[in-house]
């Protein structure tokens, strides 16, 4: 059974664990921290979009450093965000009614109110995976591929992702699936996401989205605040409680939470650079414990548990 990562405090009395996996690699790839199961496949999820990101630049994609941010990025929805995955889809002679993912909401609460406000409704450009899509179309008018058939694993643009994925991973691709946007999904090991990001680091996706962290994520996100406060920080997150996170010097970490929470990350995420001696700004400390409301106001909070702790100290 994997270990017990976070816990969740309700008036001095632990309410709930999230259980889970970590794993941090020093940059020659030398296990540094194994905690739980992290050789075992698992989907990555979003986690993997920088990984897409370099497949598509190595199958011919060419777009500024913003672009390629945005093409990285779990994006809220922001109407910026939205202004840019329609630029982006027009430059390389495409619509909205192009991408093949769901029509969504923005995640962003202030800016799906907005929508909503003014009568309109879900859109596929405001889908936080819509620019991993408008990078798959704009790739497949560089390489004069199919773009109607961008998302069938068998494409060769999905062929060549592939490819890039097990060269940055060191392992192979162990299941394919089909993930929440509509695009494959492949699945491998922590460790070897963990070796991506490693790999990653050093690249033109990795610059693209320091430089950018607002594209990657929105406000208030947790890998624009990390990125933005934590000079030459690599990370993104994905759902079912995954995320990758790489620092300058080629040290990275991955890790998943069990039972899927995105909420038992943050505090994990904290606790690991707290553990590696990153300093943090303000922004990035408060997510290290989300408070636990009760009757409206604060009442416990939800933080990094003791034994996980104690094991990012001995590493």
């Amino acid at each position: 059974m994997n270990p017990v990562l976070a816990e969740v405090v309700r008036s001095g009395f632990t309410e709930s664990v999230h259980r889970g996996s970590v794993v941090v690699l020093a940059a020659d790839g030398t296990p540094r921290l194994e905690l739980g199961n992290t050789r075992e496949p698992v989907f990555p999820r979003s986690a993997s979009k920088p990984l897409q990101a370099l497949g598509m630049l190595r199958a011919g994609l060419s777009v500024p450093d913003d672009d390629l941010a945005l093409v990285s990025a779990s994006h809220s929805g922001e109407p910026e965000h939205r202004r840019r995955v329609l630029d982006l889809l027009r430059t390389h002679g495409f619509t909205e009614d192009d991408l093949r993912c769901p029509a969504d909401l923005p995640l962003h609460e202030a800016s799906r109110e907005a929508v909503l406000r003014d009568g309109g409704g879900r859109g596929r450009a405001t889908m936080n995976c819509s620019g991993k899509h408008a990078g798959m179309l704009a790739t497949c008018a560089k390489a004069g591929w199919n773009p109607a058939s961008y998302p069938d694993p068998e494409h060769p643009l999905q062929r060549a992702i592939a490819a890039t994925v097990e060269e940055l991973a060191g392992e192979s691709i162990a299941a394919t699936g089909v993930d929440g946007c509509g695009a494959p999904l492949f699945g491998y090991s922590l460790t070897g996401l963990a070796r991506a990001f490693t790999r990653l680091s050093g690249s033109a996706v990795a610059d693209a989205m320091r430089a950018h962290p607002w594209l990657v994520g929105g406000t208030g996100r947790e890998d624009t605040v990390l990125m933005s406060e934590v000079p030459g920080l690599l990370a993104k997150g994905g759902a079912e409680g995954v995320h990758a996170m790489a620092l300058p010097d080629g040290t990275a970490c991955a890790l998943k939470i069990d039972d899927g929470a995105s909420r038992a990350r943050e505090p994990v995420l904290i606790g690991l650079l707290h553990a590696l001696g990153v300093p943090l700004g303000g922004t990035a400390e408060a997510l290290a414990e989300r408070p636990v409301l009760g009757g409206g106001g604060p009442v416990g909070a939800i933080r990094l548990s003791p034994t996980a702790r104690e094991h990012f100290r001995s590493s």
